[in-house]
């Protein structure tokens, strides 16, 4: 802190050389002394808080004054240091006590309290500590990685005190922390170790803070899911194809070995990030066989053959025999069928007699 240029009467001057003397030669108060009962507390407060120096007197001080280190911060009333954070707080017959305004970092250390008593100096000290929340300073970048290789991930954070630092799988499958430290070692990882990591720094000083990084773990395609199906002829067919992959899968149907294009008379193709889907919109003769999806991207490709085969329905057909009048009534046609069934037993039982 800065020392104030002003004019001082005598006495204070040699009263603050004195004091300033005694805090450089490092000299005790007594054990027991009337004017210090006890030693005061340290004082720790936040960084950008207010922080309170207090020390108590009685009637037999006759001069006071505060000091950081071999500078002289306030003798009585009279300021001697130029920053203008730091206040006199009161100056009665018990207390003597100065305040400092956002507190900062390079405000810790030692503070002492300096008075006179029968023309003998006597000092006590009290250590300003100054707490800092948690920063974090550097932390690694999103990171893609091939599955099986190795991730090496940092995260460095400041306070006061020293913050603890861990890491977190953010998944649903991840359970408590898988790191406490500031670097983070996955080896030969798996498509279930991508996702988000997140580095937490806490000291209780303030909340945690909290930052995370990104890892894409890439792998070639794979299918899960092809299945066969069943259309009648002139109905509408559906092929699935489900792949996953990362990066996401380029696919290509085939029917033996020609390409279905995008476009074709009939035909649709539709794909997505996961899935392709092939659809027949009027199922012909022709469109029944085997048919091959192709799922592939930077890292490889897999293939999965299902087959679009003709559904017959269960459904029975009326059969046109004798009196069966089909016009497309059909209460017509049962009662004209029923009356050729019932002629059908008559004619049987006549013959035979």
């Amino acid at each position: 802190m800065a020392q104030a240029k002003m004019q001082h009467p005598v006495s204070w001057v040699i009263f603050a050389g004195m004091a300033a003397l005694l805090l450089f030669q490092g000299v005790p108060v007594r054990s027991g002394d009337a004017t210090f009962p006890k030693a005061m507390d340290n004082v720790t407060v936040r960084q950008g808080e207010s922080a309170t120096l207090r020390c108590s007197v009685d009637n037999r001080v006759t001069r006071v004054a505060w000091l950081n280190r071999s500078s002289i911060l306030y003798a009585g009333n009279d300021k001697w240091c130029l920053d203008p954070r730091v206040v006199l707080l009161a100056n009665t017959k018990t207390q003597y006590s100065i305040q400092i305004h956002d507190v900062d970092v390079y405000d810790e250390g030692p503070y002492t309290c300096s008075v006179q008593t029968d023309n003998h100096p006597k000092t006590s000290r009290v250590h300003l500590i100054v707490q800092v929340s948690p920063k974090i300073t550097e932390i690694s970048s999103d990171i893609s990685i091939n599955e099986g290789g190795n991730v090496s991930l940092t995260c460095i954070a400041t306070g006061r005190p020293d913050p603890t630092i861990t890491w977190r799988h953010i998944s649903p499958k991840a359970v408590g922390f898988i790191s406490e430290d500031e670097y983070l070692e996955i080896t030969g990882i798996t498509r279930e170790q991508s996702g988000e990591y997140e580095c937490s720094a806490s000291n209780d000083v303030a909340a945690p803070v909290v930052q995370r990084v990104k890892v894409t773990v890439n792998y070639p395609p794979y299918i899960s899911d092809a299945k066969s199906t069943g259309v009648p002829v002139g109905q509408k067919g559906i092929l699935m194809c489900e792949a996953s992959a990362v990066p996401s899968a380029d696919f290509q149907w085939y029917k033996d070995d020609k390409r279905l294009a995008e476009g074709q008379k009939g035909l649709k193709v539709e794909n997505k990030a996961f899935f392709s889907r092939l659809t027949f919109f009027n199922v012909s003769e022709q469109d029944y066989g085997n048919y091959t999806c192709v799922a592939s991207n930077q890292l490889g490709n897999t293939n999965a053959s299902m087959i679009l085969y003709e559904e017959t329905t269960t459904a029975l057909t009326p059969w046109k025999g004798p009196g069966a009048v089909h016009d497309g009534n059909s209460g017509a046609w049962r009662r004209s069928s029923c009356a050729w069934l019932l002629a059908l037993p008559l004619a049987q039982l006549a013959r035979q007699f």
